[in-house]
């Protein structure tokens, strides 16, 4: 197992052991009660942490894009209506992950709604608050850490560079894991889009099915699936690994971004066990609801609570 999956682990279980307070929205973890700065010098701060770090590791969650407009997940707004009117029509979901998880009368049509899905990540332009931050970023050593599964980062990074531990919506897997193997799912999609045109469900003979066993093909993530954890997900985690133990010494900025109270325990949590051990490390979180700065680290970082694409884009613009 490596470095960081080990820490993952870890704060599953703490995740398990205190299960109710995670789910009322809170955290077992004693926070500061020290004031939170002025926000102008909030945005200051933020753009000199950066400035000064000698590398910088980001964790980009959930909430990073929502900013940005990929809002579409989890509620029926405007977002979901624009990608998913003929499925928001017709069925009322409350968003799109809503509709991952309903019985479909057949598989035609479950694999148009995926299919429309997946290509609204696959095509999406790279969103404004990503194009602020690689602007925050620029000149500087930094690796990127995501629970993301939309390629967002990836179109702007190379892979190199980014781990992606829940998973990517550009690859397709064995829903029965047969094979520890994953394949392109960019081309596939497109043949799915183009001959439903404005139709709800695909041909039968364009369902993707695993090259080595006929099942079903599923897409390569985590939440709604059977999850391939094999060799593309170790490599995840080991990259991420890496750049961590090559960096423990120096004064390393660990910048979290839009982390939610679903999954604490893939960034936040390890990032601020890290920010402690680590004696030049520094962290940053910015988050839209919630102000959870631990009090063992309130001399060593802060949290900036504000829309997230307001809050990059200020600082975008205060480095220029």
């Amino acid at each position: 197992m490596s470095y960081y999956e080990n820490l993952v682990m870890q704060t599953q279980m703490n995740y398990s052991r205190y299960y109710g307070v995670y789910r009322a929205g809170k955290t077992p973890y004693a926070l500061s009660e020290k004031p939170a700065f002025p926000y102008e010098e909030q945005i200051h701060r933020l753009v000199r942490e950066i400035e000064e770090a000698e590398c910088i590791l980001v964790g980009g969650a959930s909430g990073l894009s929502a900013a940005g407009g990929g809002d579409f997940y989890y509620e029926d707004n405007a977002s979901y209506r624009k990608y998913f009117g003929k499925y928001a029509e017709k069925y009322h979901f409350n968003g799109a992950f809503d509709g991952m998880m309903r019985p479909w009368n057949s598989r035609e049509e479950f694999w148009g709604y995926l299919a429309t899905f997946l290509h609204t990540t696959q095509t999406a332009e790279v969103r404004e608050p990503y194009r602020d931050l690689d602007s925050l970023l620029e000149g500087k050593d930094f690796f990127v850490l995501t629970t993301n599964q939309d390629i967002q980062f990836i179109k702007l990074y190379p892979e190199e560079k980014v781990a992606e531990i829940q998973g990517d919506h550009r690859f397709f897997q064995c829903s029965r894991c047969c094979k520890d193997d994953t394949w392109d799912a960019v081309k596939p999609v497109e043949e799915m889009i183009r001959v439903m045109g404005e139709g709800t469900s695909v041909p039968t003979e364009l369902i993707p099915r695993c090259p080595h066993c006929g099942a079903e093909a599923f897409p390569w993530v985590r939440g709604y699936g059977n999850f391939l954890q094999g060799r593309k997900y170790d490599g995840e985690y080991q990259k991420v690994s890496k750049y961590i133990q090559k960096n423990q010494d120096k004064k390393i900025l660990f910048l979290e971004l839009g982390v939610g109270r679903l999954t604490p325990m893939f960034i936040q949590e390890p990032f601020w066990n890290l920010t402690l051990n680590f004696p030049r490390a520094r962290y940053i979180a910015v988050n839209n609801q919630y102000d959870f700065l631990p009090k063992d680290l309130e001399d060593k970082g802060m949290v900036i609570v504000g829309d997230i694409a307001k809050v990059l884009k200020d600082a975008a613009e205060w480095s220029e």
